[in-house]
């Protein structure tokens, strides 16, 4: 009995993932004393675009009722910079995934390509970026889109490819299908639903760009139905599910994966228990072992043969 499972071709230690923009550059959490990302099966770098970007005005951040609003804008400093300057000192038995950004489908391709020359085991592209050719609509609510973004990220590496889905469109089943077609080797299910706060002393909005993503549990009963329905697609294909969005205890990962997910990722749960990935680790070995199963394989997407 093991927490460790194949993920695209990838050998994975733990089914955990920890999430792009939460862990920045893999340093965020590891001054914690205890804490180590080698608990992780991998973990995402904070999303890169070709150039620097400097982010959004702010505030960046408001938290919410059972959630965490964030429009930090995706800030970084430049590919290139990541892989010259930051992945070298990286140091971790946890497989590293970058995030790929683009505001158009030829940045895209240049950003994986030049991660396809890095240490980097797999490209997750955030199809949630603005598509500045299109007036500023995310490629991401249109499935068309969307797997022209995926293919052309596809002719530029031979290492899996993990497209991000955005729910917020009309179906994120037809997505899923449009990145597989585009040659996604798997999915992450889902990015943050947008959503605002308002200052009632100041009436106006509290973000900076009034709207942003909003993560924690709150959004976790849309999340799981993502992933339900999206593995109706994915498991045709033999695509495998990152599923997140809302995990904030071991026994949700355990939804997330009898939903469809082959692993789960982790953002803002961790900033509340940094530790969540060892408790998730342990939960899953006892689950397995009350319930008979040998492998994590065993249980994913157990919920459909009863719905």
């Amino acid at each position: 009995m093991a927490t460790s499972l194949d993920f695209c071709g990838l050998h994975l230690s733990s089914p955990v993932v920890m999430l792009s923009g939460c862990v920045g550059y893999g340093d965020e959490y590891t001054r914690i004393d205890e804490f180590s990302n080698d608990d992780a099966g991998a973990l995402i770098l904070k999303g890169a675009y070709a150039s620097p970007r400097p982010g959004n005005q702010p505030h960046r951040i408001a938290e919410t009722a059972s959630g965490l609003l964030n429009s930090i804008g995706l800030q970084n400093p430049g590919a290139e910079k990541i892989i010259n300057e930051i992945l070298p000192d990286q140091k971790t038995s946890a497989h590293i995934f970058a995030n790929v950004c683009g505001s158009s489908i030829e940045e895209y391709a240049e950003v994986t390509k030049a991660f396809n020359l890095s240490p980097v085991s797999a490209m997750e592209i955030n199809i949630s970026c603005p598509n500045v050719k299109r007036g500023g609509v995310e490629f991401g609510n249109n499935p068309e889109m969307s797997q022209k973004v995926i293919r052309a990220c596809r002719q530029e590496t031979d290492k899996p490819i993990i497209a991000k889905l955005s729910p917020n469109q009309t179906s994120i089943a037809e997505s899923a299908e449009a990145c597989i077609a585009g040659g996604a080797d798997g999915l992450s299910v889902i990015n943050t639903v947008m959503g605002m706060a308002i200052d009632i002393k100041k009436r106006a909005p509290v973000l900076g760009n009034t709207q942003g993503g909003l993560s924690g549990p709150a959004i976790k009963p849309i999340a799981l139905l993502s992933v339900f329905k999206v593995y109706k697609v994915a498991s045709n294909h033999q695509v495998p599910i990152i599923g997140q969005g809302g995990i904030y205890s071991p026994s949700d990962a355990i939804e997330f994966i009898l939903a469809g997910a082959t692993a789960v990722g982790l953002g803002t749960g961790l900033f509340y228990d940094p530790f969540l990935i060892k408790k998730i680790n342990a939960y899953l070995i006892k689950y397995m072992k009350e319930n008979g199963f040998d492998t994590i394989d065993q249980m994913v997407g157990l919920a459909h043969k009863t719905s």
